[in-house]
């Protein structure tokens, strides 16, 4: 059984692809309200839990609960409604739409839609837009003041640093428990990271009830914002604590720091 400050929790986790094992009867537990940095090589297995634990992927074996809910079998639409949200390695943003709809996107939940709603209660949708756009533009600010005033300019022409501040705005704008982040320094600058690192780190300190799993190749980074790490190494959980635990950790060293 879960503690009760247990977010969520996974259990003997399986996934194979064939005769790969991705990730091998992996138990890990996020607390709530951490930030926890999950580490490790290449195939180690941190996107494949990702994909699991977001309803991407379904589980060969073990269990999920997230919540106090078991969302082993759960779609990935239910484990967002349940408050689990995420970012990609790549980016997934639609280029061509702007600022605001590529963060609203991520509210699809809470958003009435349909044809009859649109063009007949007027009303309600204008003041339904006005609402949305107030929080997606309030999310933005947190990042990049300037890019609130671009929120109808299309992101194609923006620099990687601001697609990846809109990804995490779209993440975030539904108000997630659990906030999943893949590598969100993928194609910047080591600057370009330290002021994301900063967004990041802005945005928790005003919701502390924010609980952060990292993906991140930066041990930098890991070092500064985590308050735990998880080291996996061909989908096993080989050492867990703070960073300077780990990082100190023979077998760490070896399997994923390059010391041999």
């Amino acid at each position: 059984m879960a503690a009760v400050s247990d977010l969520l929790v996974s259990r003997a986790l399986t996934k194979r692809f064939g005769g790969v094992v991705a990730l091998d009867q992996l138990d890990l537990v996020v607390a709530r309200n951490e930030i926890l940095g999950l580490i490790g090589p290449n195939g180690s297995g941190k996107t494949t839990f990702f994909n699991v634990v977001t309803g991407i992927y379904r589980a060969d074996a073990g269990a999920v609960s997230f919540d106090d809910r078991d969302v082993t079998s759960a779609s990935a639409q239910a484990i967002y409604d349940y408050g689990i949200s995420r970012t990609f390695q790549r980016s997934r943003l639609s280029l061509p739409l702007s600022i605001f709809d590529n963060v609203i996107i991520g509210n699809h939940k809470r958003l009435t839609q349909g044809l009859w709603f649109n063009l007949v209660r007027r009303g309600r949708f204008r003041q339904e837009f006005e609402r949305n756009y107030r929080a997606a533009r309030a999310l933005i600010e947190v990042f990049e003041p300037a890019l609130a005033e671009r929120m109808f300019e299309p992101v194609a022409g923006l620099p990687m640093i601001d697609r990846r501040r809109i990804e995490i705005c779209r993440a975030l704008i539904s108000e997630p428990k659990l906030l999943l982040l893949d590598e969100p320094s993928a194609g910047m600058t080591h600057e370009e990271t330290a002021e994301l690192m900063n967004d990041i780190m802005q945005v928790r300190d005003r919701n502390r009830d924010l609980t952060i799993v990292i993906v991140e190749h930066e041990m930098g980074v890991i070092e500064r914002i985590t308050d735990r790490c998880v080291v996996l190494n061909f989908g096993r959980k080989i050492a867990e604590g703070p960073y300077r635990q780990v990082a100190a950790d023979r077998q760490v060293q070896e399997a994923y720091l390059g010391v041999g």
